[in-house]
């Protein structure tokens, strides 16, 4: 007898189940976290409500930088083809954005058409009006970098008196756009252009809450000496700091991003090495995808309490009939008063409010007494979502990583370097000889002969003690002798001969050459006499 209430009791509580990650997000979004946006105007002070596109779509790069700082020609550089719509120069040449998109055939779609596309996560851009529209396009073509990732070009950010002269629409609040919905963003700085004006300035600035998603690339980088390149470094890390509101130090990317020759190569292989560092971060954003979407959906909905909770205030003190007008600048003037109200009485951190200004000029413009007062139920839905479904969410995201291969970005730029003498690091450290006939340790092997006969071998081999004793001298840690002595010893009976002790010794010195010490030990390492030979 009534069964029917105690179901209906248990399935308030249970989390949702849902075959996918992407259909369980669009389904939280529009049942639990839409209805509280839409009550209290989040829309409008904000962010656009969110569509099928914005969960569907592939992890998006968006790229920031001053004019003639190599954003085009990076986004060349990665897919070794020129796009529909590129133009590159030493003046602001890219006046527009350009999503750079994967497409059968090469063409390029307008604005206008482009937000009017359901497939593509543009749709909301609309409400920038034509003087944006008229100056965004997305440029599509057939390329295997573009299967996995979409890459934004943004206009070149100006300085000094081109930056008084307005655009027509506002810059910063569209970087904010996308930078709510990309997954990564790249900042590039040239090296002989570190000033940041204050159009760039009010940039950084509007990606604030998105630093997780931030890199920074200093380009251009070979046309300087080493001692004036630790300079600028220092000196554009400096200007960030000032910029950039985060107690963590923001990563920073050193290299020359195009395919022309290195003016100075003296930094060859730290431009090597900062590349491959990039590359694999870029790579790694197909595999994060669907974290990252949940993680942008708790940002938001954190965001959308917090204004609810702010909405609902105004409205509470607002008077029913006269001084009105009065009263609401009087609420606007207070409002720091009123988030710190709101931050103790539901506990809430100061780092979830929105910028105090922006808030109160947007008020400016807003009708209070149309406000909504505070209902527990939309709050309570958001709650729950963040508190069941999300959990379980979160495990449905790594059974979907479990159960697909590793996705990764290839192609272009990514495939370079993968295989062939070309790799990062290929003939260097454990590397070293593996194209050679001859055992490369047998180079060093007379000198290491020498200290192996004072180790008082015993039927040709020597002790673990007595090796040890020998080992030690390097001053390594003992966790990396140790792994020295698991790939030296072959025959694994805790002695050492002298081709044995020879490779350990080897090893050693690719430690401390500054190299990582291989996994398993590569077949060009293996001593001749330890070989198989070939049935």
């Amino acid at each position: 007898m009534f069964s029917w209430l105690g179901t209906d009791d248990r399935r308030k509580k249970d989390p949702e189940v849902f075959q996918t990650v992407s259909e369980g997000l669009k389904k939280l979004y529009k049942t639990k976290l839409l209805p509280l946006e839409e009550s209290y105007k989040f829309h409008e002070f904000h962010s656009p409500a969110l569509e099928d596109a914005d969960f569907d779509n592939k992890p998006m790069v968006l790229l920031v930088g001053q004019y003639s700082t190599g954003k085009t020609s990076f986004i060349r550089y990665l897919l070794e083809q020129d796009f529909p719509g590129m133009r590159i120069g030493p003046e602001p040449t890219t006046d527009s954005f350009i999503a750079v998109m994967h497409g059968d055939t090469e063409g390029i779609i307008p604005g206008n058409a482009l937000v009017v596309d359901p497939k593509k996560p543009f749709r909301k851009l609309n409400a920038f009006g034509n003087a944006f529209l008229n100056r965004f396009v997305c440029a599509q073509l057939p390329n295997p970098v573009l299967e996995s990732i979409s890459v934004i070009d943004t206009p070149g950010i100006l300085s000094g008196e081109k930056q008084r002269i307005s655009r027509g629409y506002d810059f910063a609040a569209v970087l904010e756009w996308f930078a709510e919905r990309v997954d990564r963003i790249i900042l590039l700085f040239d090296a002989h252009k570190l000033d940041i004006s204050d159009e760039f300035s009010d940039v950084i600035k509007a990606l604030k809450n998105h630093e997780d998603k931030i890199r920074v690339v200093l380009n251009k980088a070979d046309q300087i000496e080493t001692q004036q390149l630790m300079r600028v470094y220092g000196a554009l890390m400096w200007s960030l700091g000032k910029i950039v509101n985060t107690p963590e130090v923001i990563r920073v990317y050193i290299g020359s991003f195009w395919s022309h020759p290195l003016l100075i190569p003296d930094n060859r292989k730290l431009f090597e090495a900062e590349e491959q560092d990039l590359f694999k971060d870029i790579q790694s954003l197909p595999r994060n995808a669907a974290l990252r979407k949940l993680n942008d959906l708790i940002k938001r909905a954190r965001l959308a309490k917090v204004h609810a909770f702010i909405i609902s205030a105004l409205k509470k003190e607002m008077p029913s009939v006269f001084g009105k007008e009065n009263k609401k600048k009087e609420l606007i003037g207070s409002l720091g008063d009123i988030y710190k109200r709101i931050e103790r009485e539901h506990q809430i951190s100061p780092g979830d409010f929105p910028s105090l200004k922006k808030m109160q000029d947007q008020l400016n413009s807003q009708d209070l007494n149309k406000f909504q007062p505070l209902k527990p139920k939309l709050l309570e839905a958001v709650d729950d979502m963040l508190a069941h479904d999300i959990a379980g969410l979160m495990v449905l995201v790594r059974q979907e990583e479990n159960q697909r291969p590793n996705p990764v970005v290839k192609g272009g730029a990514f495939d370079g370097t993968l295989d062939g003498p070309f790799g990062h690091g290929y003939g260097e450290g454990a590397g070293e000889g593996i194209d050679e006939a001859d055992w490369v340790v047998a180079r060093d092997k007379p000198a290491y002969d020498e200290i192996f006969y004072t180790l008082s071998p015993v039927n040709g081999k020597v002790t673990g003690a007595n090796a040890k004793r020998e080992m030690v001298k390097s001053k390594l840690p003992n966790t990396v002798l140790g792994k020295v002595w698991k790939l030296a010893d072959i025959d694994k009976d805790g002695m050492l001969d002298d081709e044995e002790f020879a490779l350990a010794n080897h090893l050693i010195k690719v430690k401390l050459e500054g190299h990582e010490l291989p996994s398993e030990l590569p077949a060009h390492l293996v001593p001749p006499s330890k070989r198989k030979i070939p049935e």
